[in-house]
């Protein structure tokens, strides 16, 4: 059935005001497209807004599934102006640097908000539902008082069973707990922390796997050139090799089959756990902090570190993390506990449950 001029088979507009770039990374574009893939399969239409600092792999991400974008302006007033314009019903708001009355001009224009929150992260924006994906969200919301939008009565969408997880995570994702794998002669090793690493983890965690002494290979995605020539420039035992990769349009299909992903705490962490990845997180930015220590206290994921402390070369953080890298590369049993225990947490469906939430408002 063709769409229609209003919007999609369903007459609806939704639009995902959120950007990407160099210094911000990629995560609020990414779990934005998993929610606007399955909205468009509900036949809404659905606009992104805002910048992507001309990423050619981030607006490849867009283009690639008919995603139209539009620059988005900075003042609220100006955003319910565009929105106005395109006819939208809803919108997404999924940035910590966005002007914190965004959601409040949105609302009081009519529209209906889904802001997406990362503990405080985001909390500035009044909207008729909040989404937090990470561990232990649900305490953190009941608390919040946005029952102080005028109205009252915002939705809490907490915790991983909300988690936003793209089509290529869901169809790659095993029908069943993953079976333990053999202990590999020499174990394969996936280290990516965003589409761009802007805050340059890769340089200072793959010395931790090296130093660990075991045979390995690492493959790194690196989106910047300096990265990838500091990489490059590493000194590895003969039994060790690394690759460096340039962003990865079907990173699920590489974390498949890697023997161990390490990775930022970021919203990539909830596709590792969905596909039953063993995984290794580091704490990389303030924001990830909470995510981070759930995913370790529940022992979904192993604890490289923070990445400020392993950066400031502080000698007890790094032989910690060298002994929790190592023990994973020579035990496939403990990486078969968290691969099923991840895979058991995350079932793929979050993004069915926070559209349900959004459209309800809108029928």
């Amino acid at each position: 059935m063709r769409a229609d001029r209003a919007g999609g088979r369903s007459g609806l507009r939704v639009g995902m005001r959120c950007d990407a770039g160099t210094q911000i990374g990629v995560g609020h574009l990414i779990r934005c497209v998993a929610l606007a893939e399955e909205l468009v399969s509900r036949g809404v239409d659905v606009v992104f807004l805002g910048d992507l600092g001309g990423m050619a792999w981030a607006l490849r991400q867009l283009s690639s599934r008919g995603l139209p974008l539009l620059p988005a302006p900075a003042e609220p007033e100006a955003l319910l102006d565009l929105v106005r314009r395109r006819h939208l019903r809803a919108v997404v708001l999924d940035g910590y640097s966005l002007p914190a009355h965004s959601g409040a001009a949105l609302r009081a224009g009519g529209l209906r908000v889904l802001a997406v929150v990362d503990g405080s992260f985001g909390l500035d924006q009044e909207a008729d539902l909040y989404l937090d994906q990470n561990p232990g969200a649900a305490d953190r919301l009941q608390t919040f008082p946005r029952a102080a939008s005028p109205d009252g009565g915002a939705q809490a969408l907490a915790g991983l069973r909300f988690a936003l997880l793209r089509d290529l995570v869901r169809e790659r994702r095993p029908p069943s707990a993953p079976p333990p794998r053999q202990q590999p002669a020499v174990p394969s090793v996936l280290a990516v922390f965003g589409g761009t690493d802007p805050h340059g983890a890769a340089a200072q965690v793959v010395p931790l796997l090296l130093a660990t002494g075991r045979p390995l290979t690492v493959t790194v995605v690196a989106g910047r050139p300096e990265t990838a020539a500091t990489l490059s420039g590493l000194p590895t035992a003969e039994s060790q090799r690394i690759t460096v990769s340039p962003p990865l349009d079907d990173l699920p299909a590489a974390a498949r089959v890697a023997d161990l992903v390490v990775t930022a705490a970021g919203s990539s962490v909830w596709e590792l756990l969905c596909l039953g990845t063993p995984t290794a997180v580091v704490c990389v930015t303030d924001n990830q902090e909470v995510g981070y220590r759930h995913v370790i206290a529940q022992r979904l994921a192993a604890p490289v570190g923070v990445l400020g402390e392993l950066r400031a070369l502080d000698p007890g953080a790094r032989r910690a993390a060298v002994r929790v890298l190592d023990g994973l590369l020579s035990d496939p049993s403990a990486r078969a506990e968290l691969a099923a225990r991840g895979w058991a947490q995350v079932d793929g469906r979050g993004r069915e449950r926070v559209s349900d939430a959004l459209l309800a408002g809108l029928e």
